[in-house]
């Protein structure tokens, strides 16, 4: 059973379930596999917890 982990900052609903329709899609695809196998979990992760190029994400 596959499962993927998708680490990102906060995003709609609407966007998280298109997410993980097509990231299933695309293991039920290249596998071959029931799309009952295909796990997926998103961590959120706030602005103000990560940053990039030396800022802080909240700040851009």
């Amino acid at each position: 059973m596959p499962i993927v982990t998708v680490q990102q900052g906060p995003r709609t609903v609407e966007l998280k379930r298109e997410l993980v329709r097509q990231i299933t899609e695309a293991f039920v695809s290249a596998y071959a596999i029931p799309a009952e196998t295909v796990q997926v979990w998103i961590h959120e992760v706030p602005t103000d917890s990560w940053g990039a190029s030396g800022v802080l994400t909240a700040d851009k």
